[in-house]
């Protein structure tokens, strides 16, 4: 994928304040610290497009960017954050459930765990409310590159039991160091993109 223009569009806290362009999107999913605005950054070549930060849980709102002018990736709060208080926590959920079950536009989530770690009881929660909405889920392993090759085997397998995915669904290894893992994120994003791709709905992957 050729990335010709990335821009942050809008930050959203209820749907009201939608973007209202009909256009596709891919909304990114994780804990706090997982290095999903360092994937964001990493898939479009721009550094600063999604703010990183050292306070993991900053993000307390849902922010859309638009990608070449065709479509949208959406950045979800992080969850699982213990310094974030609780009700502020609590405020996030009915937030992002409103987004994920309400956006027409919407035709993925990608759900970012760290290689490094098994998924936590809330990853999973995460995982089994989008099978259970019936969303194309790409589950993707961050910070690749801090696993070494002769460990690799076993992390994944960690990932892949935790979650209970099946052995057909892919688990895409990332890492926003050495950029291993984008050409084939965007492979599997561009296809989901794409005008004949399965829309809300359809099957998790």
């Amino acid at each position: 994928m050729k990335i010709l223009s990335a821009e942050f569009l809008i930050s959203a806290v209820s749907p009201n304040q939608y973007p209202r362009q009909p256009l596709p999107e891919v909304a990114f999913a994780g804990r706090s610290n997982v290095g999903k605005s360092s994937l964001l950054n990493t898939l479009v070549h721009r550094k600063g497009l999604a703010k990183t930060s050292v306070t993991p849980g900053k993000t307390r709102v849902i922010n859309f960017f638009l990608i070449n002018q065709h479509f949208m990736f959406v950045d979800l709060p992080g969850y699982g954050y213990a310094r974030v208080p609780r009700e502020i926590q609590a405020s996030w959920r009915p937030m992002v459930e409103a987004y994920l079950q309400r956006r027409e536009t919407l035709r993925a989530v990608v759900h970012i765990v760290d290689l490094r770690h098994a998924p936590t009881e809330q990853d999973q929660q995460l995982r089994e409310w989008l099978q259970h909405q019936g969303m194309m889920i790409v589950v993707v392993a961050t910070k690749a590159d801090k696993i070494p090759p002769g460990r690799r085997a076993v992390h994944i397998q960690t990932v892949r039991r935790t979650l209970a995915m099946p052995a057909d669904e892919p688990l895409q290894l990332f890492s926003a160091h050495t950029h291993e893992g984008r050409l084939q994120l965007w492979q599997r994003l561009t296809d989901l993109l794409t005008p004949v791709a399965h829309g809300r709905g359809g099957p998790a992957m």
